[in-house]
């Protein structure tokens, strides 16, 4: 006899995480990666920077079964952050800095792991034999693979899963069991439906993007979030007034294109309400470390230390066509500070030196 449990254990699982408004669910193998020549192509290039952490835990990411052993089966769940009917922004001011959607609320790893956590509680409960093992970003699972085999959508040319309904701005995370749980029959692939598109690559500033594979050196997300040492002079010209993050290519993909209705009926989680969407850059330029906590309490911007977010500051204010004297003057107070970390000077040096 097979040990499977019958279909109704895998119909109760997902009915419990649609109960927790996660936006998409689904069920995958958890088989090793289809993609691991494809992983080790890329750090091999170094095209991951200075994410180390990635190349360290490559082989473990590779297998499902290194961080839960005996690990048969992904539970994966999406959470909206953002809708379709929610893809531009208003004009920012002078002097003001974009943040990436996912960061302008709650921090998402709270919002997203309690409700996972709450789940494999319950799970453990009902099936006491078998093991549960919650991941978001912050565990080495290919999350999007397993996404994609669980149906939730493809992996576009920008590499980030794209849902033909719901879009792209959504969070991904997922629980691990030894449980062999059954596909639903109404789960299915996505095809992928990026065709002879090429927007997302067009539209990015640095070139980071090529089909299906992003070069996070260029990619003003890890700029602005990862890279904790002096940019290129010829990335940062072409940052714009990013602050934290990026969503130009989600921004330009024709499936987070606006419309009247919501499809499925999929709003963004409220958890996720923005709290702020930008920034004023010559008061990130005179932040302190408190200044810093405080902005950055309960949001997952606290990742960026605070002469990377005065950095960036300082690059934003020499990406825009023009700046208050207010500005100018800050910027040449900082260039020629010597006690200024290199990161924070050299930036605006160089933002000067773009008039």
């Amino acid at each position: 006899m097979s040990d499977r449990p019958d279909e109704s254990v895998t119909a109760s699982i997902l009915s419990a995480c649609e109960e927790q408004g996660f936006a998409l669910t689904g069920i995958a193998d958890a088989s090793p990666s289809d993609r691991r020549k494809e992983l080790m192509t890329w750090l091999g290039a170094g095209k991951h920077g200075g994410m180390g952490y990635l190349q360290e835990h490559a082989e473990l990411r590779a297998d499902p079964s290194g961080v839960l052993e005996g690990s048969r089966s992904a539970i994966l769940v999406a959470d909206l952050y953002a809708s379709r009917d929610d893809n531009q922004d208003s004009a920012l001011g002078a002097g003001e800095g974009r943040i990436a959607r996912y960061a302008r609320g709650r921090d998402y790893h709270t919002v997203l792991k309690k409700r996972l956590m709450n789940l494999a509680d319950r799970f453990r409960a009902e099936q006491p034999t078998a093991d549960f093992r919650v991941f978001t970003d912050t565990a080495p699972v290919m999350e999007r693979e397993l996404a994609q085999r669980a149906g939730l959508g493809w992996i576009g040319k920008h590499t980030l899963l794209i849902h033909p309904k719901v879009g792209s701005y959504f969070l991904l995370g997922g629980i691990l069991t030894t449980l062999d749980l059954t596909v639903p029959a109404t789960q299915s692939v996505e095809t992928d439906h990026c065709g002879s598109c090429t927007r997302c690559i067009d539209a990015c500033p640095t070139d980071a993007i090529t089909p299906y594979s992003v070069d996070a050196r260029r990619c003003i997300s890890y700029l602005t979030i990862e890279n904790r040492s002096v940019i290129d002079q010829d990335l940062q010209s072409k940052m714009g007034e990013w602050m934290f993050g990026c969503d130009i290519c989600q921004e330009v993909c024709p499936h987070n294109s606006a419309r009247q209705d919501p499809p499925m009926g999929k709003r963004a989680n409220p958890a996720y309400a923005p709290e702020r969407d930008r920034f004023d850059l010559l008061d990130v330029l005179g932040w302190d470390e408190d200044a810093r906590r405080t902005a950055f309490r309960g949001s997952a911007m606290k990742r960026a230390k605070l002469d990377m977010m005065r950095r960036n500051a300082a690059i934003g204010l020499g990406n825009q066509p023009s700046r208050s004297g207010e500005s100018i003057d800050r910027l040449k107070a900082i260039a020629c500070d010597e006690r200024e970390a290199d990161i924070v000077r050299t930036a605006a040096r160089r933002a000067l030196d773009s008039d």
